[in-house]
């Protein structure tokens, strides 16, 4: 009865740990379309924050112009 009982206990551990198991997985990918606005004109960094400068610069030439005028 004993060697019965360990012969089923052999047979059931070899069976079970021969089961493949098969774990299922979903990958999902999502195309997301993103639109960036766009400029009149291609500039990079460097143009626009010259532009920026350039504005501030003439609005103070102005302003001393405007002071020598008044004299």
């Amino acid at each position: 009865m004993k060697k019965i009982f360990i012969l089923i206990s052999i047979a059931s551990l070899a069976l079970g740990s021969c089961r493949e198991k098969k774990t299922e997985t979903k990958e999902v990918i999502r195309e997301v379309k993103v639109e960036a606005p766009e400029t009149d004109e291609k500039e990079g960094i460097l143009e626009r924050a010259a532009k920026e400068v350039d504005k501030e610069v003439n609005e103070e030439i102005d302003k001393k112009i405007d002071e020598i005028g008044n004299d």
